[in-house]
């Protein structure tokens, strides 16, 4: 009763966190739609492409790793071993990160010229390279307090980053009033990293002090066992990590090229890109939150549950959460369907954005059940499997867009959103049911 008292109040903090901050996250991206042109809200989605590619390879798989292996420690009640997992943890994000940084920072020349299309200065890639650490580290940190049952512990950090980003935002804006695509960009990606450091001073200085409260009268442990259980979850999914992000990175930054050689000129390629990207999608995956706070904390009472061997309540579980799941994702999706128009308007006072919106809502069952598949399949190892799914359906839209885009232009974009969608669901889907019914015979 205590264990599941637990988890009830962190999802309930976690979700209203979650809200508020997603909250925060959609007035950011109101704010600059309304105050850049869509051209430069596409270039900007260009730069974050290649800045989440970055962040993949400086953090893939440290946070997952980090919740495994220390839910597994407290489950077995070595408290030694919780402590010395996360140490270890952070040791290694911030190496991977260094790795990171160095490779972009050496490569600027090449991103600015093939993934930015000389929209940009070098100094962004500057400013990407210096977040690396900040962010890999940050990840650790808040994979052991949700494997710690802590995770009210990071919120405040969460907070201190967007509110600190949306008001350095503003201000920046309303001071230089930028109007070239690179001051523009420039200034977002200053205040995101700005953002990043100051949510990472507060998430170290709570770890600090929450190890030593609770751990700290422990020994040291340099055995290299901890090493290779870490390694062992991590580099598998590191590496599928690299491929997938690599891959998705490679299929936004060739969209606006391909649109453009259906007979379009680049200005436009990069609008509809932005207004899709930076516009529709953020209200689409808005109500999400919900899920994703409350899945995202399956992973380590999934995790107990797999090395307890526990199959009839991992059964009992994921079959309530995909029902309840779907439920109330066809019912968001009718909803955005109706009122697409109204809700084109109250947020970015006109319509253009009302088809795309009208357009992607079918997709919210699909997307949000995937969500929850996901993280049901992390928690019960098979994270890699998961990868390569995404993997898959990468490709397949890939090709789509790189053979079919140049050809019918944006509606085989739309087109290829969907089939990627629905492709991952089915397969995440599939591989879940025969698990299940592996796991109980």
């Amino acid at each position: 009763m205590r264990h599941f008292r637990i988890f009830f109040i962190n999802s309930i903090i976690i979700v209203i966190s979650s809200l508020l901050l997603q909250i925060i996250r959609l007035i950011f991206n109101i704010y600059i739609s309304n105050n850049i042109s869509s051209d430069a809200l596409g270039v900007f989605h260009l730069i974050l492409a290649t800045y989440y590619f970055g962040i993949t390879l400086a953090s893939s798989g440290i946070n997952i790793s980090c919740i495994k292996v220390v839910s597994e420690e407290l489950a077995f009640g070595n408290f030694t071993g919780v402590k010395n997992a996360s140490k270890k943890c952070i040791l290694i994000s911030f190496l991977i990160s260094l790795f990171a940084s160095t490779l972009f920072y050496l490569n600027n020349d090449f991103i600015v010229k093939y993934c930015f299309q000389y929209k940009v200065s070098q100094s962004i890639v500057t400013l990407i390279c210096i977040a690396f650490p900040l962010i890999s580290i940050s990840s650790s940190i808040t994979g052991y307090f949700i494997a710690v049952r802590r995770p009210y512990k990071t919120v405040l950090g969460q907070f201190f980053e967007q509110i600190s980003k949306l008001a350095l935002t503003i201000f920046l804006f309303k001071l230089y009033k930028p109007t070239s695509i690179d001051n523009i960009c420039f200034i977002l990606i200053l205040c995101d990293v700005i953002s990043e450091l100051i949510s990472f001073i507060y998430l170290y200085t709570v770890y600090f002090l929450d190890i030593r409260k609770h751990y700290s009268y422990l020994i040291k442990d340099s055995s290299p066992i901890i090493y290779k259980r870490i390694l062992k979850i991590l580099v598998p999914i590191a590496l599928t990590s690299y491929i997938k992000s690599g891959v998705s990175t490679l299929k936004q930054l060739i969209t606006p090229p391909c649109i453009e050689k259906s007979g379009k000129n680049i200005t436009y390629a990069l609008s509809e890109y932005g207004i899709i990207s930076g516009m529709a999608m953020p209200i689409i995956f808005f109500p999400s939150t919900f899920i994703i706070a409350v899945s995202g904390l399956l992973i380590p009472e999934f995790s107990r549950y797999y090395v307890k061997k526990e199959f009839k309540k991992i059964k009992h579980y994921t079959d309530k959460l995909l029902i309840f799941t779907f439920l109330f994702a066809l019912l968001l999706s009718v909803l955005f369907y109706i009122f697409s128009t109204k809700i084109s308007f109250l947020i970015y006072h006109k319509i253009d954005v009302e088809m795309y919106i009208k357009i992607f809502s079918i997709l919210i069952p699909f997307t949000y059940v995937d969500i929850v598949i996901d993280n049901i399949l992390k928690g019960l190892d098979k994270q890699t499997v998961v990868m390569i799914i995404n993997i898959i359906d990468l490709l397949f839209s890939t090709a789509f867009i790189l053979f079919l885009v140049p050809i019918l232009g944006i509606k085989a974009y739309i087109v290829s959103i969907f089939f990627s969608e629905i492709l991952n669901t089915i397969l995440s889907l599939f591989y879940l049911l025969k698990l299940e019914k592996n796991l109980n015979t």
